[in-house]
């Protein structure tokens, strides 16, 4: 009763400011655009949550009880995280929007400083590999622009590469990397082709498409396409087999592509896009110098690309786990006696993998629930200045509810992924 006698007394007046200012109102106090919005609604979260790790802001009704203080600030920062989770979706929605017109300003800016080197190094003369390069070059840079087009709402031409999550996806992007090379590769030997008069001259441009000399290049084409579909595979199953914790991100970025879901650098991510680029540049090089044939990616670093990629493939397999319970005992503070479990006291939950990466935001960890016996108990939130004490990845504490029945009880935890613990049994007494 004192937490929702401090909720109408203390945030009515906020409420009211929301309503407002809700709809399409112009006045100085609303933030205009999806960006300002998000970074302004982050900036009033942070500020409220310091001021209650400092003590600050609780109403009367609440202060003279430690529990119902803790209720009621969780309670006040969940709803503050879940305005700004809103508006962290807009600006994710408006970026994508603009991401497909720069994506093909990239695109074409790319086409431009193809033209500048040619002219640069053309010293002997304009030939028809040169033609036919920047003919090619053009082809490609008009596909991606139609794909931004199509998929303008959903990042443009980078709309493949984004994954289920919401997230630019390492392999997807490596497998587009080689398509996209090996596909202007072919279409400078085409407009070669058209543009060669003997018969002696076409004969050569068929034959610089045979496999022996492609043979490198076409392996590593196959594996890391074939890499792309297995990795999706692999993560969707260990999803659903609730191996893998994975939460939907606001927005693509382009540290996804050597980072984990919470945005910590990750060994075979990096090394997979190092070598891939590396070998990619190798194979420009050698485009470069003879425009004639396939790039013939000499055997040696094909094979450095097949042990990047399985590597790669192993971390995936390797990465995440399901959260587990270790033990749950009885909260205690300083000068409590011991004793035994009772209704209302507070349990430590001791575990691991109870925040999934890329869930350390308020609105993530206020979906936290901790299943006792058939009650949902919503794990609280205790703010600290730069942060939560509570939750945390390897300990949680819960109050334990007056309708758990006394006696032996299950406890489990639901993390903001969605996925269960192991069960953990304890006993309730009176």
């Amino acid at each position: 009763m004192a937490v929702q006698e401090a909720r109408h007394t203390g945030g009515s007046g906020a409420g009211a400011r929301e309503t407002a200012h809700a709809g399409g109102c112009t006045c100085g106090d609303c933030p205009h655009g999806a960006r300002e919005g998000h970074r302004r609604a982050v900036a009033a979260f942070l500020s409220r949550r310091d001021a209650f790790a400092a003590g600050e802001g609780l109403p009367a009704a609440v202060a003279h009880s430690a529990s119902a203080s803790r209720q009621w600030v969780s309670e006040e920062l969940a709803q503050s995280a879940r305005a700004v989770a809103e508006r962290g979706r807009a600006e994710g929605e408006a970026w994508l929007a603009g991401l497909g017109r720069r994506t093909a300003v990239a695109v074409w800016a790319a086409v431009v400083l193809l033209l500048l080197a040619q002219a640069l190094t053309a010293v002997g003369g304009w030939t028809a590999a040169r033609t036919a390069g920047l003919a090619a070059a053009l082809v490609v840079a008009g596909a991606l622009t139609a794909a931004s087009w199509f998929h303008r709402a959903r990042g443009g031409a980078l709309a493949p590469v984004i994954g289920e999550d919401n997230r630019l996806s390492t392999s997807r992007a490596v497998a587009a990397a080689w398509v996209l090379f090996v596909a202007y590769a072919v279409l400078v030997l085409a407009g070669q082709l058209a543009l060669a008069s003997g018969p002696d001259r076409r004969d050569d441009l068929v034959s610089g498409l045979g496999l022996a000399r492609g043979a490198g290049a076409v392996t590593v084409l196959a594996v890391v396409c074939g890499i792309a579909v297995l990795v999706r595979r692999v993560v969707g199953l260990r999803v659903l087999g609730q191996r893998l914790q994975k939460v939907r991100a606001d927005r693509p970025r382009a540290g996804d592509l050597l980072t984990d879901d919470a945005g910590r650098g990750t060994f075979a991510d990096i090394q997979y896009v190092v070598i891939s680029a590396v070998a990619l540049v190798f194979a420009a090089v050698r485009l470069a110098r003879r425009p004639d044939q396939l790039p013939d990616l000499p055997w040696g670093l094909a094979v450095v690309v097949l042990v990047s990629a399985a590597t790669y493939v192993a971390g995936k397999y390797a990465e995440g786990g399901r959260p587990v319970i270790l033990s749950v005992v009885r909260a205690r503070e300083a000068g409590d006696l011991d004793a035994p479990i009772r209704t209302g006291d507070d349990i430590e939950i001791r575990g691991a993998g109870f925040v999934p990466p890329g869930a350390q935001r308020a609105d993530r960890l206020s979906r936290m629930v901790v299943r006792i016996g058939s009650v949902n108990v919503h794990v609280p939130l205790v703010p600290v200045t730069g942060g939560f004490s509570n939750p945390t990845d390897d300990l949680l504490t819960v109050p334990v509810p007056a309708d758990v029945e006394p006696g032996r009880v299950d406890v489990q935890v639901v993390t903001s992924a969605g996925v269960e613990t192991n069960r953990y049994a304890i006993d309730v007494t009176d």
